[in-house]
C-alpha cells in the first residue's frame, strides 16, 4: 500500500491539509501534511506512550513543539531535524528543571537548573554537563561560584559556605586541589596548597592578633619545616609533626631567651639548650618543658650547678 493511499485525510486528499497517518510500528501521526509529508502543526504518537505536539518540516520536529516523555517528564521549546535544539525547558514529575539551550537533544550553552531539594545551577552546559562558568547552589545554603567541567567544579573558583567562612583557588574534581586562600570566621586567613580538599604543602597561615605561621602542611596541620611568629615578639623555627612542635627547633621567647633543641608535642623534650638574655645558659637534657638532667653555665662558659632529675 502506498503512503498516499494510508493517509486519511480529513479535508482533501491533494497531499496537503489535515490528515492522519498510521505506521506499521504502530506510531500515529495527526495535523498538517505538504507534498503528502509531516509539515505545520501535528502531533506524532509514539507506540511506546510517548508523544510531541507541535511544529514539522520535511518530516521532522523543526521549529516549536511540546515533547511528553513515558516517565512523566515534559519538553518545552525548540526542535530542529528532530532532536531538541535550541531554547527550551524540561521538567521532570519530581520537580527538577532544565530553562536554556539545548542542541542534538542535550543541555549546551546557557542554561538553569533547578532542583526540587533546593540545590540550583546557574550557567554553562556542554555536551548535557556543567561545563564553564558557571554558579552553584547547595542545600546547606553554600554556593560555589566559578569553573566546571563534567558536572563538577574545575579550575578556578570561589566556595562559599553558609557560616561565611570561604575558599578561592583552584579546583579539580570537585575538591580544593592546588593554590588557594582560605578564609575562617574567626579572620584568620590561609594562602598556600591544598590537596583533596585539605591544606597541604607550602602555606602561610596568618590570626587577626597578628600570629602566622609559614611552612609545610599536611592534612590540613602544621607538618614539617615551619616558622612561627608570635605577635608578642616571639617565636620558633624548625619541625612540627600533627600540628605541634616536634622534632629539632630554636623557640625565640619574648624576655630575650632562646632554646635550641629537641621539642616533643609542643614542649622542650630531649637534648637542648637554653639561653638566658643574660647570657646565662643551661645544657642538658629536658623533659615536657623543664629542664632534666644538665648543667649551668654563665656567660663566661663557667659552671654554676647541675640539675639531676629535674631538681
Amino acid at each position: 500500500m502506498s503512503k498516499k493511499e494510508q493517509v486519511i485525510f480529513l479535508s482533501n486528499e491533494s497531499g496537503e491539509g489535515l490528515g492522519k497517518f498510521t505506521f506499521p510500528d504502530g506510531d500515529t501521526y495527526e495535523g498538517e501534511f505538504k507534498d503528502w509529508d509531516m509539515n505545520g502543526q501535528g502531533t506524532y504518537t509514539w507506540s511506546d506512550g510517548r508523544k510531541y505536539v507541535g511544529e514539522f518540516k520535511d518530516g521532522e520536529r523543526t521549529g516549536q513543539g511540546t515533547f511528553y516523555y513515558t516517565d512523566g517528564s515534559v519538553y518545552v521549546g525548540g526542535f530542529k531535524d528532530g532532536e531538541i535544539n535550541g531554547q527550551g525547558t524540561w521538567t521532570s514529575t519530581d520537580g527538577e528543571k532544565y530553562s536554556g539551550e539545548f542542541k542534538d537533544g542535550r543541555e549546551n550553552g546557557q542554561g538553569t537548573l533547578t532542583l526540587p531539594t533546593g540545590v540550583g545551577y546557574v550557567g554553562e552546559y556542554r555536551d548535557g554537563e556543567r561545563t564553564g562558568q558557571g554558579t552553584f547552589y547547595y542545600t546547606d545554603g553554600s554556593v560555589y561560584v566559578g569553573e566546571f567541567k563534567d558536572g563538577i567544579p574545575s579550575g578556578q573558583g570561589t566556595y562559599t559556605w553558609s557560616d561565611g567562612r570561604k575558599y578561592v583557588g583552584e579546583f579539580k574534581d570537585g575538591e580544593r586541589n592546588g593554590q588557594g586562600t582560605f578564609y575562617y570566621t574567626d579572620g584568620s586567613v590561609y594562602v598556600g596548597g591544598f590537596k583533596d580538599g585539605e591544606i597541604n604543602g607550602q602555606g602561610t597561615w596568618t590570626s587577626t592578633d597578628g600570629e602566622k605561621y609559614s611552612g609545610e602542611f599536611k592534612d590540613g596541620r602544621e607538618n614539617g619545616q615551619g616558622t612561627l611568629t608570635l605577635p608578642t615578639g616571639g617565636g620558633y623555627v624548625g619541625e612540627y609533626r600533627d600540628g605541634e612542635r616536634t622534632g629539632q627547633g630554636t623557640f625565640y621567647y619574648t624576655d630575650g631567651s632562646v632554646y635550641v633543641g629537641k621539642f616533643k608535642d609542643g614542649k622542650e623534650h630531649g637534648q637542648g639548650t637554653n639561653i638566658w638574655s643574660n647570657g646565662n645558659k643551661y645544657v642538658g637534657e629536658w623533659k615536657d618543658g623543664k629542664e632534666w638532667n644538665g648543667t649551668i653555665y654563665d656567660k663566661y662558659g663557667n659552671k654554676l650547678g647541675k640539675i639531676v632529675n629535674g631538681k
